[in-house]
């Protein structure tokens, strides 16, 4: 997975912190819990606040 697969990324996140409040979360937590996936093999250098809030977003949906 890329920074870009927001939406795999999501899907993950879900599977591996399905207890974490996705929306009142610290980004620096979630680039931390993204960085940790399995399956992740991007940059960790290369994500910004824009990246992690469309993955926060979709996490959020993912849950709902």
């Amino acid at each position: 997975m890329k920074w870009t697969d927001t939406q795999m990324i999501a899907i993950a996140l879900e599977d591996a912190r399905p207890e974490a409040d996705n929306i009142n979360l610290r980004y620096t937590d979630l680039h931390q819990w993204v960085c940790a996936l399995e399956g992740f093999s991007d940059d960790p250098a290369k994500s910004s606040e824009k990246i992690l809030e469309a993955i926060q977003m979709a996490w959020i949906d993912e849950r709902d």
